[in-house]
C-alpha cells in the first residue's frame, strides 16, 4: 500500500473481467470511471497472469453468467492456474452479469462459482455484498445470504437502464468499505 502526497494509506486497485459478447467489458469500463481515477489497471483476464492479482491490495473482478449457470470461459480457462496462489490480504469486490427471467433458476451463478474458488486461495476478504432486493429471480449460487449477493449483479438483457444507478450506488458502497 502507499501513501498519497498528504501522508494517507492509497491503495491499488485492479479491475478484472471476463467478456465473451463484450457487455462484461463495457461495464467493466463504467466501473472503472464510476471508481473516478482509483483503479489503477483494467483488463481481461485473457491478458494477465496469476502473479499479477498479488499486485493489488483491491480486486475488482467481473464475470457473466454463461449458458446455464455456468461460468464465462475466460474465467474457466484462467481458474485452474490460480491454484498455490495466496490471496490473503486481498480485499476482493465482485460484480456478475445474468439474465433473471432467462435463467432465473441461475441468475448471477457465476459470482458463486468465483467465489468459490477464491475463497480457498488464503484468505481473501469479500466486500461490497449487494442487496437482492428490486431484483427478480428464483435462485442463484451467487447468494452471500437470504438477502444479499455476493456482489453487484447486473441484468444487461432486461434491466440495462438500471445500470447506471446500480454502479453509482455499488462503487460508492465499496468505497466507504475500504474508507475512500
Amino acid at each position: 500500500m502507499k501513501t498519497n502526497f498528504r501522508g494517507q494509506a492509497k491503495m491499488s486497485m485492479g479491475l478484472f473481467f471476463g467478456s465473451t459478447t463484450g457487455n462484461t467489458e463495457n461495464i467493466a469500463e463504467m466501473m472503472k470511471s464510476a471508481f473516478d481515477g482509483l483503479v489503477t489497471d483494467m483488463a481481461n483476464i485473457t491478458d494477465i497472469e496469476p502473479n499479477d492479482l498479488l499486485k493489488y491490495d483491491v480486486l475488482i473482478l467481473g464475470i457473466p453468467t454463461w449458458n446455464v449457470g455456468e461460468l464465462q470461459y475466460d474465467w474457466e480457462d484462467f481458474i485452474p492456474s490460480l491454484s498455490g496462489l495466496d490471496l490473503t490480504g486481498k480485499k476482493i469486490a465482485l460484480f456478475g452479469l445474468g439474465d433473471s427471467f432467462g435463467y432465473s433458476e441461475n441468475f448471477l451463478d457465476a459470482l458463486g462459482l468465483l467465489w468459490d474458488e477464491l475463497k480457498g486461495l488464503g484468505s481473501p476478504e469479500l466486500i461490497g455484498i449487494w442487496p437482492t432486493k428490486g431484483y427478480t429471480f428464483d435462485e442463484s449460487k451467487g447468494m452471500f445470504d437470504d438477502d444479499n449477493f455476493l456482489g453487484l449483479g447486473l441484468d444487461e438483457e432486461n434491466e440495462s437502464d438500471m445500470h447506471e444507478e446500480r454502479i453509482q450506488a455499488w462503487t460508492s458502497k465499496v468505497r466507504a468499505e475500504l474508507g475512500m
